[in-house]
């Protein structure tokens, strides 16, 4: 996913339920104009999705583009007769779908992410619960709950309602060619003192360290936190999760934002980045090889695959602690499932919403998405070893396979609409135009603020 928020990874565990955000009203004034359209229920068509109708997909165009679900939609066409999907791409979900939801008139199947989301918090009540798609066969005939990797329909069941269902698993890292540090004799850092001592090899050789694009400065946020949590534990991640007075101000936070203050301060970031579009900044990386770090997703090397240099090797590494006492292993990383899919209930195909998932999560589409986007889903069993040839894939294998139960996740930012304040405070904060102390009054000044507003129900973190 491009994912500007890179994600929309939403954890409800413990919710009791959402009040709906200031500024987002989905609820239908209307039932929509067309009646919805059914077939005949059967062992091959578990949803009764009605043969020559045309299932309405919005699907999110980020990182992973959207053709994969086109790829599904091929095979769903010869499995179901006649059945047509009807794909529209759109970077500004929440802009474009807010009146379909308004008028009684979404679509069958909305894959809700990017920076322009819906919050996933004003979907709940207008969407399918998604039990009878997991409790359904695959294509293959096998049940589709038991092809899944553990935990994944975790983050998306709220009071037993399985409101969507995250497709992509995502592995959150710092990114590097593996070419270019076997060329310099340069080792992975595992610590952020020797993150900083690799920026001033870089800047010996005259590359940066780091660098970022307008859009994306909340990458930063995103490895800092991640930082965080392995330096101070899961005490760190329940403290931010729950919006805690002072959580910004803990030790192993402030560490970390020490230390990539320290690197501002140093030159080691690229500097222009608050003006520059996020993918031509990726591209300095990734391309021009202007900088040898960058903390991003999973999705990062399909994002890039145009627009990346020969022989890059791209590889991953979790994000490491400040210190070598860290409370979690340095092997420990933020892994989720992600891009998540909803079935509004009032859209007119429902059934075919449905059938378009359960295709998608047949493992001939799964291995057809990992093997074309070079990122796993939430399948099993969909990528060999080699990785499709992939070393960015390969990485994300071992980096889950070496965390092993030190896996870990967060998304208060997403689930609260913190992310655009936030993005506002990074951009300054890279460029050097804010200090570890201002960034860290204005973020805390942020959280206390939905921490205290009663209109927001708030999930409890674990």
């Amino acid at each position: 996913m491009s994912q500007l928020d890179r994600r929309g990874f939403i954890r409800f565990a413990g919710a009791v339920g959402f009040a709906l955000p200031t500024g987002i009203a989905l609820a239908s004034c209307s039932s929509g104009s067309e009646e919805a359209v059914t077939g005949t229920v059967s062992a091959s068509n578990p949803f009764g999705v009605a043969s020559g109708s045309t299932v309405d997909a919005v699907i999110f165009d980020g990182g992973y583009g959207t053709d994969y679900v086109d790829t599904a939609g091929k095979i769903l066409s010869g499995v179901q007769d006649g059945v047509s999907v009807k794909l529209t791409p759109s970077t500004q979900i929440a802009t474009q779908m807010q009146p379909r939801f308004v008028a009684g008139n979404p679509p069958d199947l909305l894959d809700n992410s990017g920076a322009d989301k819906i919050a996933d918090s004003a979907l709940v009540e207008q969407v399918e619960d998604l039990t009878d798609v997991i409790d359904a066969p695959n294509l293959e005939g096998t049940t589709i709950r038991d092809t899944l990797y553990d935990g994944m329909l975790n983050d998306t069941t709220i009071n037993g309602k399985l409101v969507a269902i995250n497709y992509c698993l995502t592995l959150y890292g710092i990114w590097y060619s593996a070419s270019l540090f076997e060329e310099k004799g340069w080792s992975v850092p595992a610590t952020w003192a020797e993150i900083l001592e690799l920026g001033a090899k870089a800047k010996a050789e005259n590359l940066y360290l780091f660098g970022w694009g307008k859009e994306a400065a909340d990458y930063y946020l995103t490895m800092a936190i991640d930082s965080a949590i392995v330096e101070g534990g899961h005490d760190v991640r329940k403290a931010l999760g729950n919006l805690d007075a002072g959580c910004w101000s803990l030790p192993a936070v402030q560490s970390t934002l020490e230390a990539i203050g320290q690197a501002v301060a140093a030159g080691y970031f690229r500097p222009g980045g608050a003006g520059t579009q996020f993918t031509a900044a990726q591209a300095q990386w990734s391309q021009a090889q202007e900088f040898v770090l960058y903390p991003s997703g999973s999705w990062i090397e399909n994002e890039m695959k145009e627009q990346t240099a020969k022989d890059f090797q791209m590889t991953g590494f979790p994000a490491p602690p400040v210190t070598g006492s860290s409370v979690l292993p340095a092997t420990a990383v933020h892994a989720s499932a992600g891009e998540p899919f909803f079935v509004p209930s009032k859209g007119k195909n429902t059934a075919g919403g449905k059938e378009l998932l359960r295709t998608m999560l047949s493992k001939e589409a799964a291995t057809a998405f990992a093997e074309a986007k070079l990122a796993s889903t939430i399948v099993k069993g969909t990528v060999p070893a080699d990785g499709f040839g992939s070393t960015a894939l390969v990485s994300q294998t071992k980096m889950v396979e070496a965390a092993g139960g030190d896996a870990f996740t967060h998304n208060f930012k997403d689930l609260y609409g913190l992310g655009a304040d936030m993005l506002v405070l990074w951009n300054s904060f890279l460029a050097g135009d804010s200090t570890v102390a201002e960034l860290t009054e204005k973020m805390q000044k942020l959280t206390d603020a939905v921490r205290e507003d009663d209109s927001v129900t708030k999930v409890t973190v674990s």
